[in-house]
């Protein structure tokens, strides 16, 4: 009788463990925004929205450190969609295509050094300077 009570319960949790596995799926078929809202709010490892990441990038933009601010926040996220003059030589344009900003990014002296929401590839001078 015990053997059966046991089979019964393992079978309960492991239908149970499977429909909440599973459920993500329809939700994003049914609303893909309402994932992507979500994820927005979300807060990782570093205990930050994605809103408060941005905010503090654009907070130190132009201070030394800030590229590594900007790999450690969206590492694996950038995507270089474009190079030009600015900073001290060359600025590289990194795109986020999960948060939809742009980043202009100065490898020299490891600074970003102007960000703007949407698929930017190239800033104005006064930006990059």
């Amino acid at each position: 009788m015990k053997l059966t009570s046991l089979l019964t319960t393992a079978a309960t949790t492991a239908a149970l463990v499977g429909m909440v596995t599973v459920w993500d799926g329809p939700l994003k078929a049914i609303n893909p925004q309402l994932v992507q809202a979500s994820a927005q709010t979300m807060k990782d490892s570093t205990g930050l929205t994605v809103q408060q990441k941005i905010a503090k990038i654009t907070q130190h933009k132009g201070q030394f450190g800030g590229g590594d601010e900007l790999r450690r926040y969206f590492f694996g996220d950038l995507e270089p969609i474009g190079v030009q003059p600015g900073g001290a030589g060359m600025v590289v344009n990194l795109y986020n295509k999960a948060n939809n900003v742009t980043f202009a990014y100065c490898a020299t002296y490891d600074v970003v050094v102007a960000l703007k929401q949407g698929k930017v590839a190239q800033f104005l001078a006064s930006e990059v300077k």
